[in-house]
């Protein structure tokens, strides 16, 4: 087993969803969700099939446009041709399920407010970790967002540190992973007693 090693990742520099309808998607993004749009671009020709394909989705000359979600990170979004995909299933194996934006008290009260305006159902606020509270919507395309707000940390939300565990508590939950007692120990060695 390897020792445990410093991050290697400074977080998310993007995150690439679907579409089949880039308007709604901006409109939601920007005047619901409180985002920016920052560039705005068509995946160039011979990109989309064949050799040239990077992993982008299997389709020529598609809008692929990028929003500003804070703290110099983006979130994407390809535009599919209408009908030429399904809906997907967040539920199934390699899927999204979901993803949380973190947000200051401010902000999450007021988007609370822009989401009841647009009678989008919300579930929260709850408490999904101690002094961690959330509210679950959907965006218009059926993709699962969560809006985290961590209010005692105030303008500073400390997301990593309010969220590890302490070893005893990891090591509770890993055991019933394994019973492997020097991998477990391996894996929680950088937690707090």
């Amino acid at each position: 087993m390897s020792p445990s090693i410093a991050a290697t990742t400074l977080g998310v520099h993007h995150l690439a969803l679907n579409t089949d309808d880039m308007k709604m998607t901006i409109d939601f993004y920007v005047d619901v969700i409180g985002m920016k749009l920052v560039h705005a671009l068509k995946v160039p020709p011979g990109v989309g099939v064949g050799p040239g394909n990077r992993g982008n989705p299997p389709f020529e000359n598609l809008r692929h446009y990028f929003f500003d979600m804070g703290n110099d990170s983006l979130l994407a979004f390809f535009e599919m041709p209408k009908g030429a995909k399904q809906q997907g299933d967040r539920d199934a194996l390699a899927a999204m399920q979901h993803v949380s934006f973190t947000m200051l008290p401010a902000p999450f009260e007021a988007l609370q407010a822009r989401l009841a305006e647009q009678d989008i159902d919300i579930i929260g606020p709850i408490e999904v970790l101690p002094g961690v509270f959330s509210v679950y919507f959907f965006d218009p395309n059926g993709i699962r967002l969560e809006a985290s707000c961590q209010p005692a940390d105030g303008e500073a939300p400390n997301v990593v540190a309010g969220s590890t565990q302490t070893k005893t508590a990891a090591r509770a939950e890993l055991a019933t992973l394994t019973d492997d007692a020097a991998w477990i120990e391996n894996r929680i060695a950088d937690l707090p007693n």
